[in-house]
């Protein structure tokens, strides 16, 4: 019989409704965005892939709260993305989001603990919960050891764990993953997705991937595919088990 590989999911950890993106470029409109419907359910690892200009980056940007759209909503965890003031999205997105960018935005002035502690400081923790909890998510990322050094003195896959580590601290509804192993040569990509993966299986952590890789969207459960500003294919990974 035909099986989903993930167990029941009972809850949506993001919904976006019929988003739209317009653009002024002269005197043309350009429709960046159109129509989209999107639902990532709590535990899901959703790749979302299409050439250059299809708009996945700029969907990424809008589910991300970065880009507010023409027309439509976002939803996460049931609470709207849009239409609120702009210090409750910010509280929002510090609560229930986090991110692994291409370029691993770490700062450069802080030692990897410090980096990973910065969402727990701004969600109020005390500094002593904050360390504790930033340590045990370098250890979680097998940085325990490099927990002082800087990004300067940490290899490209190293500091892409340390921001791996710094998305999961706070434990958000859901990670948006920006072409993550973008900087990375191929045995350093494949450890980091192998990281991601048993995160997801293991923690039950909901995923989000934007990538041009077809290596990377293969190791998804779920891949969704964007041309011209719309998803033309929605495909769930299945296996086939005998009876």
């Amino acid at each position: 019989m035909n099986t989903i590989l993930f167990g029941p999911l009972m809850t949506n950890a993001l919904v976006a409704t019929a988003l739209w993106k317009l653009y002024q470029a002269g005197e043309s409109t350009v429709q960046a965005v159109r129509g989209v419907d999107l639902t990532i359910q709590s535990g899901e690892m959703v790749a979302v892939m299409g050439p250059s200009g299809c708009g996945k980056t700029t969907l990424l940007n809008i589910i991300s709260g970065i880009d507010e759209p023409s027309s439509g909503a976002v939803n996460v965890k049931g609470q709207p993305l849009y239409g609120i003031s702009d210090d409750a999205r910010t509280d929002l997105r510090a609560e229930h989001y986090g991110f692994i960018f291409q370029d691993f935005n770490l700062l450069p002035v802080l030692s990897a603990v410090e980096n990973v502690e910065l969402p727990l400081l701004l969600l109020g923790r005390s500094p002593g919960e904050a360390r504790r909890e930033a340590t045990a998510a370098l250890e979680r990322v097998g940085l325990g050891d490099r927990s002082e050094h800087r990004p300067a003195e940490l290899s490209g896959g190293q500091q892409q764990r340390v921001a791996i580590a710094r998305a999961i601290v706070h434990e958000p509804s859901i990670i948006l993953c920006d072409e993550p192993t973008g900087n990375l040569d191929t045995a350093t990509s494949e450890e980091v997705m192998s990281l991601i993966s048993s995160m997801n299986q293991n923690l039950n952590t909901t995923f989000l991937i934007v990538t041009h890789d077809p290596d990377i969207a293969a190791r998804c459960r779920r891949s969704i595919t964007m041309n011209d500003g719309v998803i033309t294919a929605d495909q769930q990974a299945i296996e086939t088990e005998e009876e």
